[in-house]
């Protein structure tokens, strides 16, 4: 049987995030990788990630069991044994998948004197929550959960919240938002999910603003509406991009679109997310109001697209890091 020291893992995870510094041309490739992997393109996204992976990087190898993983539908020996070596850097959440994958039932890859990989997951990542690491905060709802402990799985997301763990404060606005709390009506219940949602958005986090976009539509707000779904699109959201790419095309598509016919600069968000992730969306966008712009009027905005795409940032779905 292989075991995992969960001493030396709580060393490793007390330390350096990935536990080792990349060169310049590792830490390119792998964020590459990551962009491609946050684009939903992830069956290109390993010849990027394997450099840093064999460096020591546990997030490159945790991410290459998850490319395995979800391109399989289940777990793969190729997924196990990225997961074990993301594990033995201490990261947390391949732990958590060596347990759904019965790594130790099956494959006899065990943590040191131990059976249950949750367990582990929770020694290494507790003790910086408790010593107040927001992001170990985050990981603890996800630990706790899997562990079936509904109150410190709350308990934790709350701390990690109001720490200001933005993926968190998203996270937060989901629960009471689908029913966690007890509230006296449902607007009060919408509002308070709202107010966490926008804690998330002006903390930065692309979703949470697309989130309170959608939600300050539903409730009339149209200006306040676009204004979030502009700050998603500029922080590289993909719905946010297609959004206002198709609103500066035909500002009637919806009532949030609060701004006027810009053919040229659609043109360009649009053109710039079909370059970044050949998305289909956009290409059949760009069909649609083809007849709207000159040839001159396209090459405009396809050279204001090659300026945006050399600024980033680059165009992402944030996917979760513990998905399904």
């Amino acid at each position: 049987m292989r075991w995992i020291s969960i001493g030396a893992l709580a060393l490793l995870l007390l330390g350096p995030a990935s536990g080792w510094a990349l060169d310049a041309e590792t830490q390119a490739a792998k964020d590459e990788g990551l962009r491609l992997y946050n684009a939903h393109l992830r069956s290109q996204a390993p010849p990027y990630l394997e450099p840093a992976a064999e460096a020591g990087d546990a997030e490159a190898m945790y991410y290459l069991g998850e490319i395995h993983r979800l391109r399989h539908m289940g777990m793969t020996r190729e997924a196990l044994a990225w997961y074990q070596r993301a594990a033995e850097q201490g990261d947390p959440y391949a732990m958590l998948r060596l347990d759904e994958g019965g790594a130790c039932r099956l494959g006899d890859v065990c943590p040191e004197g131990g059976d249950d990989w949750r367990q582990a997951a929770l020694e290494v990542t507790l003790p910086k929550a408790e010593e107040g690491d927001p992001g170990a905060m985050g990981v603890l709802f996800d630990v706790y959960n899997t562990l079936g402990q509904p109150e410190e799985t709350v308990g934790w997301l709350e701390r990690a919240s109001e720490a200001g763990h933005v993926e968190s404060q998203y996270r937060m606005g989901h629960l009471i938002h689908d029913g966690y709390g007890d509230y006296p009506d449902e607007t009060q219940r919408r509002e308070e999910a709202e107010a966490w949602y926008r804690r998330a958005a002006e903390g930065g986090y692309p979703p949470a603003m697309n989130r309170l976009s959608a939600l300050l539509s539903q409730k009339g707000e149209y200006e306040e509406a676009w204004e979030w779904i502009v700050r998603a699109s500029d922080a590289g959201h993909m719905n946010g991009r297609l959004t206002v790419g198709w609103c500066l095309f035909d500002p009637e598509t919806e009532e949030r679109c609060q701004t006027d016919q810009d053919g040229v600069k659609a043109w360009a968000i649009l053109h710039a997310v079909v370059e970044e992730t050949d998305n289909r969306t956009a290409k059949e966008l760009l069909e649609d109001y083809q007849d709207q712009l000159t040839t001159e009027q396209r090459q405009e905005a396809e050279t204001l697209a090659e300026e945006w795409l050399a600024k980033g940032p680059p165009v992402s779905r944030f996917p979760p890091k513990f998905g399904y």
